[in-house]
This record gives structure tokens, C-alpha cells and sequence, in this order.
């Protein structure tokens, strides 16, 4: 109280000289006088802070922000406070520098208090998203999973046989066998709901001894336990991310694996069709050497009349005129009957030999199928 009574005739000279400073001055004055105001601010919610914390609600006096006055009445306020603190100076009470030292600690205390339980609640609050990421991950991994397997096994069958019984069957079938998936995992996690409540029990009734016969953990048991705690977090942060890289390489392995059968499922497609056109070859090339067999039958036939009639034709004394005029009409037919044969030879010959072409590519091919798709495989 002391100090503002010296320091009131000072701020009234201050008050007449300020029509004689000039602007510059006059605002470095009101800075210096705003950043002292704030700091006197921050101090004095500081100290409320405290004396509500001390004080009982019921008996609080109003906070100076809470009162709303007029500017007359801050004056008239004013006025009587400064005749007050001149008339009254011994009774003014003030905060050593000591006691203000023990307040600001204890404020810092409980603002790291404040610090420590916010930052054990974001804890929980980001342990808890990241438990919720990872769910929905796994969700989304069995969601694709079962897309992938409704439309290997109901999709592709509906699209082929559009409205028959069979697609309507594979569907019912696809359904019963989700909800009896469905079924025993419901079990599953029940019987694990149920140990886990036998075993929170169990631990709370041991937590609840211990408590009854005063082995309770102490400060340095909390912090050791806080350190584990920590390591465990570490853990389980490292398998998690192991866990995620596990889940990657599992998914492109499935990638892998499905490019894979698509491939062996068209070679199986190419390899059947080749088989077919292999057997339908074979035929074609048994009925070529049938032919060929037959035409060199005929051939040694017309080469064995063509012996005779060339032996006769040797053999040959001049007929007289009518039998000439008759051996030449016969001998003109069996040239011509050769010449045909002659020509169907030439044109089977060919044919085998394009035959025979056709079967040594197909062959060539068949044994490149088998050494890209071995049979054992």
C-alpha cells in the first residue's frame, strides 16, 4: 500500500506533464505500461487461482473482471481508496517475495500435474484410435477376402448359368457357410469375453487382498511399473509394425499366388486344346496313310499292268488292221488310265509331304508346352 501511495502524486505529475511529452515518448510509455499491466494480469489470476483453490466456494468474493461498474463510479472508488491508503498506510498487508516464490511452485506442481494427466489421457485416446485403425483394418482385409472368394465362387457361375438352380444353390451355400463362419466366431469370442471376465475378477479380488493386507505398491513401485509399462508399449509398437510389414507381404504373396493360378489355368485351357487338336491330327494323319497306302497299292497294281502290257507291247507282231485300230483304242485308255493314276500319286505325295510338315510343327509345339509346364507340376 505504501508504494502506491508514492506512486499516486507521481502518476499525477505524470498526468500534467503528458500534454508536454511528445508522441514518441508517449508510446513507449503506454507500452511499457501495457506489458507491466499484463504481467501484474497473469500474477494476479495466478493468486486467485490459488485463494479459490483455499478458500470455500459459498465464502469467494467476486474477481475484479466479474464486478461491472461505470467510470464514474471507478472514480468516486477511486478517490475514496486513495484517501483510504493515505489515512491507512499501516494497515496495508502485502505478499513477500518468499511467499510469492511458494505459490508460483505450487502452480507450476499442479500445472505439471495438469500436464501429466492430459498426457496419460492422449495416451489412452491415441492407443485407443490406433486400436480402432487396426481393427478396421483387419475388417477391410476380411472384407476383400470375401469379396475375392463371392466372386470366385458364386459371381462367375451366376454369370454363366444366368437364372438355372445350380447359381441360386452356390449362393444359399455361400450364405449358410457365412453364417455358420459367422456362428463360431460369435462362440469364439465369447468364450474369450468369458475368461477375460474370469480373469479381471480373479485379478481384481488379488488387488483387493493385497490392498486388505497393506501391500499396496508405493511411489517407486508405480514409477518401476510406469518404466515396464513404457518397455511393453515399445513392444508392442515394434510387433505391431512387424505385424503391418507381415500383412503386406502376406497380401502381395496372395497377389502373387492368384497370378499365378490365373496363369496355370490358361496354360491348363491351352494345353486341353492342344491335346484336342493333337488326337484330331492323329486321326488326320492315320486317314492320310491309309490313303497313301491305298494310292501305292493301286500304283504297284498299275506299274505291274503297265509291266505286262509293255512286255506284251514287245512281244508284238504286227496284227493286222482291225486288231491294230483295237490294241491302239485300248493302248490310248490305259495311257490315259496311267497318267490319271500317275497324277493322283504326284497329288497324294504332296499331300503327305504338307501333312507331315503340320505334324512336325505340332510336335515341335507339343514338346515346347511340356518343357514350359512340365506334367509333374
Amino acid at each position: 500500500m505504501s508504494d502506491e501511495d508514492s506512486e499516486t502524486p507521481a502518476t499525477e505529475l505524470q498526468g500534467g506533464e503528458e500534454n508536454e511529452l511528445p508522441i514518441i515518448q508517449l508510446c513507449g510509455l503506454v507500452e511499457e505500461l501495457s506489458y507491466g499491466n499484463s504481467a501484474l494480469k497473469t500474477e494476479t489470476e495466478m493468486f486467485e487461482k490459488y485463494y479459490n483453490k483455499l478458500e470455500p466456494r459459498d465464502q469467494r468474493h467476486p474477481r475484479l473482471s466479474e464486478i461491472k461498474i461505470t467510470g464514474a463510479e471507478f472514480a468516486q472508488l477511486r478517490g475514496r481508496y486513495r484517501s483510504k491508503s493515505r489515512v491507512g498506510v499501516d494497515r496495508a498487508i502485502g505478499l513477500s517475495y518468499d511467499q510469492k516464490c511458494e505459490l508460483v511452485l505450487k502452480e507450476l506442481d499442479d500445472m505439471k500435474d495438469e500436464i501429466r494427466h492430459m498426457r496419460a489421457n492422449v495416451e489412452r485416446d491415441l492407443q485407443h484410435h490406433e486400436a480402432i485403425i487396426e481393427e478396421a483394418e483387419m475388417r477391410w482385409v476380411e472384407v476383400c477376402r470375401a469379396v475375392h472368394e463371392f466372386k470366385k465362387d458364386v459371381l462367375k457361375t451366376i454369370s454363366k448359368k444366368k437364372g438355372s438352380i445350380l447359381a441360386t444353390q452356390k449362393v444359399m451355400k455361400y450364405i449358410e457357410d457365412m453364417n455358420r463362419r459367422r456362428d463360431n466366431m460369435k462362440d469364439k469370442l465369447c468364450l474369450k469375453n468369458v475368461s477375460l471376465k474370469v480373469q479381471r475378477k480373479k485379478m481384481l479380488s488379488q488387488l483387493r487382498q493385497k490392498e486388505e493386507v497393506g501391500e499396496a505398491l508405493h511411489d517407486v513401485d508405480f514409477q518401476q511399473l510406469k518404466i515396464e509399462n513404457a518397455q511393453f508399449l515399445e513392444t508392442i509398437e515394434a510387433k505391431n509394425q512387424e505385424l503391418i510389414q507381415l500383412k503386406l507381404a502376406s497380401g502381395n504373396t496372395l497377389q502373387r499366388l492368384n497370378a499365378y493360378k490365373s496363369k496355370l489355368q490358361r496354360s491348363t485351357e491351352m494345353s486341353i486344346h492342344l491335346d484336342k487338336e493333337i488326337l484330331l491330327r492323329n486321326e488326320l494323319l492315320e486317314k492320310i496313310e491309309s490313303e497313301t497306302l491305298q494310292a501305292e497299292e493301286d500304283r504297284a497294281k498299275a506299274e505291274a499292268v503297265n509291266k505286262r502290257l509293255r512286255r506284251q507291247l514287245a512281244e508284238f507282231q504286227v496284227p493286222q488292221v482291225m486288231v491294230y485300230v483295237r490294241e491302239k483304242i485300248l493302248t490310248g485308255d490305259l495311257e490315259k488310265t496311267i497318267k490319271m493314276w500317275e497324277r493322283k500319286v504326284e497329288i497324294a505325295e504332296m499331300t503327305l509331304k504338307g501333312y507331315r510338315k503340320a505334324w512336325n510343327k505340332m510336335k515341335t509345339t507339343n514338346e515346347h508346352l511340356q518343357a514350359i509346364c512340365p506334367p509333374g507340376k
